[in-house]
């Protein structure tokens, strides 16, 4: 029984152990996307990506998109949990050209 027992308090801490560690691999992780940023009324998105959805809708931004639209950049952030499809929150931006294709 003594067996049973301490197998049953090893499987709980295990369990309870891994609880923080499941949840912190849920979190939106920081990523690059490259693309031409496009404005629409109040809304920016990123289209003609290199690689990945057709289109990112931009929720936020610490950066100031303003002065990059019609251009080539890279922005840096994590996907938005709260919004539909491929939106993102924009932590930087870096500029790639002046032109888009």
């Amino acid at each position: 029984m003594k067996i049973s027992i301490g197998g049953l308090v090893l499987a709980m801490a295990f369990v309870l152990g891994a609880g923080p560690i499941a949840q912190a691999q849920d979190a939106p992780r920081p990523h690059d996307m490259t693309g031409c940023l496009a404005k629409s009324g109040d809304n920016y998105q990123l289209t003609n990506l290199e690689r990945g959805p057709d289109v990112v809708d931009i929720s936020e931004s610490t950066a100031n998109l303003e002065p990059h639209v019609g251009h080539k950049v890279t922005i840096t952030g994590t996907r938005d949990p709260d919004a539909p499809g491929h939106t993102m929150k924009v932590t930087a931006m870096q500029h790639v050209s002046p032109t888009c294709p």
